[in-house]
């Protein structure tokens, strides 16, 4: 494959944000301390981009203040400290809308880019209540968030947009039984003066594979960070995880991103996850298919994921969950229409 400079220039970054948050010694200082004494404007604002697209802002940006102060970079420090006033001013005004969130919190320090929550009600009392509580508008609905039952609201004063799911999972909705769970496992946890509930650990795996595995095929630097905290953290219950997944017919695909994780932790660190052997022997890939293209470490569609989505609709036929296999099915049709919609018009909007 053929790189532009471009493109090499912003692998590089990604290698060294990856080395910057994850290539850590036992202490948790960076093994290997870069000299940021010379890094441009430029060059330091492409940085702080690329850790925002990655919901790593926070964190990456701690780790540079750090540095530059231990290096007397007086004025890149002062360019670490203004960005992460305005990063940790857009996030405070953000969580003070968020009520009971699903994926927005695992990034802590960090905040994704919309707010993603979940409830079991029903969307005409909640649509009715986000317009009487927050004066909220809807967004315009694609089809994807038609079949995955999700909506977003716009709500005035706030930038990003919340995207409530409603009683259902999946890039089509196809996810009913883990969606009912979800609430009954969930925990609470405590951000400045907020109290929030969030999923159980084990669930946090479950909807970052349905999320990375099975819909966006790319990841994210922080969910590498993110996981392999949740993993190295010991409370992960890969029985549970296991049992979980399985009735989801997605095990091999957490399988495989937990291997993915572990594999590209190892790659900067020197050492991966200490993940069960059946989490291991069941993986369908590792780290070595993953590739880095347009800002994100991309998973290969074809033949990889491809297969672990025809094991998804056989399980989920297999169990007789026919009306959840028969939305899974339209998922293709769907992927070749945004596809078709973003060659004929430059955007997949209103399919995907």
């Amino acid at each position: 494959m053929t790189m532009t400079v471009e493109q090499s220039t912003t692998q590089a970054s990604m290698l060294f944000l990856s080395r910057l948050l994850i290539g850590r010694d036992s202490f948790g200082r960076p093994a290997a301390i870069p000299d940021l004494r010379g890094i441009s404007r430029e060059q330091f604002a492409d940085l702080v981009a690329l850790a925002g697209l990655n919901h790593v802002i926070v964190r990456g940006l701690q780790v540079c203040i750090e540095i530059t102060r231990a290096q007397n970079a007086t004025e890149r420090n002062s360019w670490a400290q203004n960005a992460l006033a305005a990063e940790r001013a857009r996030i405070k005004t953000a969580i003070g809308f968020d009520v009971a969130v699903i994926k927005s919190l695992d990034h802590w320090p960090d905040l994704g880019s919309d707010l993603d929550l979940y409830t079991n009600a029903d969307p005409r009392e909640i649509v009715a209540l986000m317009k009487s509580a927050f004066r909220a508008r809807l967004a315009p609905r694609s089809w994807g968030d038609r079949l995955a039952n999700k909506w977003n609201f716009i709500i005035p004063g706030l930038p990003e947009l919340v995207e409530i799911h409603m009683g259902r999972l999946g890039q089509t909705g196809e996810q009913v039984a883990m969606a009912a769970r979800l609430l009954r496992r969930t925990r609470v946890i405590d951000i400045d003066e907020y109290r929030f509930r969030v999923p159980s650990p084990a669930d946090r795996i479950l909807i970052s594979t349905l999320q990375r595995m099975y819909r966006h095929f790319y990841f994210r630097l922080c969910d590498i960070v993110d996981s392999a905290a949740l993993a190295e953290s010991g409370i992960i219950d890969y029985d549970d995880l296991c049992e979980a997944a399985e009735n989801a017919g997605i095990w091999e695909g957490v399988a495989t991103y937990l291997v993915i994780v572990s594999d590209y932790v190892k790659s900067c660190r020197g050492s991966g996850l200490d993940l069960p052997q059946f989490v291991l022997r069941d993986a369908r890939f590792g780290g070595a298919d993953i590739y880095f293209g347009k800002d994100f470490l991309r998973v290969p569609i074809m033949p990889q994921s491809a297969k672990l989505y025809g094991k998804q609709f056989a399980g989920l036929m297999r169990r007789r969950q026919l009306h959840s296999g028969a939305r899974l099915s339209l998922l293709p049709w769907l992927a070749t229409a945004a596809v078709v919609g973003q060659k004929i018009t430059g955007s997949d909007k209103g399919i995907w």
